[in-house]
């Protein structure tokens, strides 16, 4: 296993350093000047230069490169005209619009994606997996049918659709919840609670759908198997044979595929939080995306790049852990 885990960290981190090459060429070294863009459109040839040398674009590339990464593990100071900055490491850069490290606007909106996306993540297990077992205790019986039909609806509809029947019903038709506002777990964890539930609703409902489908498969297949078939014959009960002995069938496939659904919920939940209003990284990249500020767009693109990458080995790992021949 310990092998295993230093293979998957290794590739994980070549994969890291790729990306981070892909990403820096794309924003940086491909034609346009970054320090334009930084700079504003009210800005002098001296401050154009003086942003240039900041950013080190009037360097050769590698050098560039190299100090951006010498930046993310050490740190990078930064010129603002009359005085310097430091960005403290993981630097991700700075920005000029915003006169702030991109690492600390990404680390103030960052626990908006981890609340949803837990919270989300909770929902849309616990409701995938419970009727996927529910379906698949009477296959082909009635409530299968009607719960793939509803799992398929509700997995067919868009988030935005769902988030705003969700906010039509519950705020203004019912009145039963006010419009989200974030309020962090720390001031309030009722009112953060409180505030969440819809957005937390809007994901799961979508989500859940996959998971069921795969719950009531993986426990079907689970059940032809011989020692199910004995299990039978010793007269356990169905329930009791599907909760302790065929779900387990299922959770390989179910654990890999809740990573990887967590870490491309955390990095791109756009539609979400822009419906629900809610501060986190999506709408920070529409905002930057809207104003061009690219050393902000830069660090987005990264860290939802690392999330997915970690969300990744992660998976592997959890495989791996509920299924030892993949090890090999």
């Amino acid at each position: 296993m310990i092998r295993f885990l230093g293979r998957r960290a290794l590739g994980a981190a070549l994969v890291l350093l790729v990306m981070a090459a892909l990403v820096y060429a794309l924003f940086y070294a491909m034609p346009g000047d970054p320090a334009v863009l930084a700079c504003g459109k009210g800005c002098t040839a001296p401050q154009l230069e003086a942003v240039r040398h900041s950013l080190g674009t009037d360097r050769p590339v590698y050098e560039q490169f190299w100090s951006f990464l010498t930046g993310v593990f050490a740190g990078h100071s930064y010129s603002t005209g009359p005085t310097t900055v430091w960005c403290s490491a993981p630097c991700l850069g700075y920005s000029f619009q915003g006169n702030e490290p991109v690492t600390q606007m990404l680390l103030d909106r960052l626990p908006v994606d981890v609340s949803l996306t837990l919270g989300a993540a909770v929902l849309w297990l616990a409701l995938g997996i419970g009727t996927g077992l529910f379906a698949a205790l009477k296959p082909g019986g009635l409530r299968d049918r009607i719960t793939n039909t509803l799992m398929l609806t509700l997995g067919s509809a868009p988030v935005f659709v769902v988030a705003l029947l969700l906010l039509l019903g519950a705020c203004v038709w019912l009145q039963i919840l006010p419009f989200p506002t974030y309020v962090a777990f720390t001031d309030s964890p009722g009112q953060w609670a409180e505030n969440m539930l819809l957005p937390w609703m809007a994901i799961a409902l979508v989500m859940a759908a996959t998971y069921s489908r795969l719950a009531r498969a993986g426990v079907l297949e689970a059940m032809s198997l011989d020692h199910i078939r004995t299990l039978r014959a010793y007269g356990w009960s169905e329930r009791r044979i599907v909760t302790r002995h065929a779900v387990r069938g299922a959770l390989p496939t179910l654990a890999t595929m809740a990573a990887l659904d967590i870490g491309g919920v955390m990095s791109g939940a756009v539609f979400t939080e822009s419906m629900f209003g809610l501060p986190g990284l999506g709408k920070l990249a529409v905002e930057s995306a809207t104003t061009i500020d690219l050393p902000v767009i830069c660090g987005i693109t990264l860290l939802a790049g690392a999330l997915v990458i970690v969300a990744n080995a992660v998976a592997d790992v959890l495989y791996a852990a509920l299924d030892p021949r993949v090890r090999i």
